[in-house]
């Protein structure tokens, strides 16, 4: 089985994920042109049917005998980041596997795992690796699927570097594919996934936890008063480090007292993820103070507006709503609440060279 860093050799392009009972999957084309058509994308949940009634459910949609390239969402692995072992390439993931033993939530024999380099390379200093771990069980409940269906899986690429392609794919069409540039990608209730990526590399990841309802809240609106008062609950934050031991996600820190609140439990909620965000890119600055960030983009479906003016306002910084419906022709034309699942799939099209480290 390979990972995401894979050649691609057919024009016509299926990728799925399967997760929590939840099947999303797109189906395109290359054009002339080099871009994509999407001929079909959806979303289907197995709620109670057995597995083999959910298998036939699919088989009608024509999802059957197809080459499949696999992507994994968030809670179904880590994302791990550590110092580059001094070993030669192909021991790497061996040196890997043995580094992070005390950082995974299984144990190690139970994994299936991969590294990348952080980064392009280019930068002095000690280098980094990013680990992706894999419960066994969970590669093998999508493998379980897909030979149900009687799909060959060439590839399993993850979110992360997913996103990274959608994003870079827009720095380069803007002509700064060198500078880096963030995007915040929701699809769930459940987190936000912030990557940031220079020269088609990913630099750096977090994920977000998200107040229940995130979707649906206000964010802010009510506060018109104090719209355009400077607020002093963004104040760059000198020495925090997020927990990459648990996939990037900060756990048991109560920052409640970092944030200024406009009375109703909904604002502090919401605030206290404006705050998390605001500390990611405190920490990007500091981290890579050379590499000052060219955009920040922002995916929430049909949300993605509002939550790019929420966050400029709230940020003091300009955000922009991530748009790649010029890129994939048809996308428009899907129903939003399966954009919004679909949406880091595309970026798995997009991957068009093999990876080294």
């Amino acid at each position: 089985m390979r990972w995401p860093w894979q050649s691609r050799s057919s024009k016509d392009q299926f990728i799925v994920s399967w997760s929590s009972g939840t099947f999303a999957y797109v189906r395109a084309q290359v054009k002339a042109d080099g871009l994509f058509e999407i001929t079909q994308l959806g979303v289907e949940r197995q709620g109670e049917d057995s597995l083999e009634d959910f298998v036939r459910r699919l088989q009608s949609l024509d999802l059957k005998g197809l080459a499949a390239s696999v992507m994994l969402r968030p809670e179904q692995y880590q994302l791990l980041q550590i110092d580059a072992p001094p070993v030669a390439p192909e021991e790497l993931r061996a040196a890997a596997r043995f580094q992070i033993r005390d950082m995974v939530n299984v144990h190690i024999d139970d994994i299936t795992l991969d590294v990348m380099q952080v980064g392009d390379g280019q930068q002095k200093g000690p280098s980094h690796l990013f680990v992706v771990a894999a419960k066994n069980e969970v590669v093998r409940e999508v493998m379980t699927l897909g030979e149900s269906l009687n799909w060959t899986v060439p590839v399993i690429d993850i979110q992360e570097t997913a996103q990274r392609n959608l994003h870079s794919a827009m720095a380069k069409r803007e002509g700064h594919l060198e500078r880096a540039d963030a995007a915040l990608v929701i699809t769930d209730e459940r987190q936000a996934v912030l990557t940031i990526s220079a020269n088609e590399e990913l630099f750096f990841s977090r994920r977000l936890d998200l107040p229940q309802g995130f979707l649906t809240m206000a964010w802010g609106e009510g506060q018109d008063a104090e719209a355009d008062a400077p607020s002093d609950a963004f104040t760059p934050v000198g020495e925090y480090v997020p927990d990459y031991a648990v996939g990037g996600v900060s756990h048991g820190a109560d920052y409640s007292g970092a944030v200024t609140t406009a009375g109703s439990v909904d604002d502090e909620r919401v605030q206290r993820f404006v705050v998390e965000m605001q500390r990611s890119l405190d920490l990007w600055d500091r981290t890579w103070s050379s590499m000052p960030l060219a955009a920040i983009r922002v995916y929430a479906g049909e949300r993605s507006a509002a939550l790019a003016n929420w966050l400029s306002r709230e940020l003091g910084q300009t955000v922009t709503a991530i748009d790649v419906a010029d890129q994939f022709a048809g996308l428009q034309a899907m129903p939003m609440a399966d954009q919004l699942v679909c949406l880091p799939l595309l970026g798995v099209l997009l991957r068009t060279e093999t990876r080294k480290l």
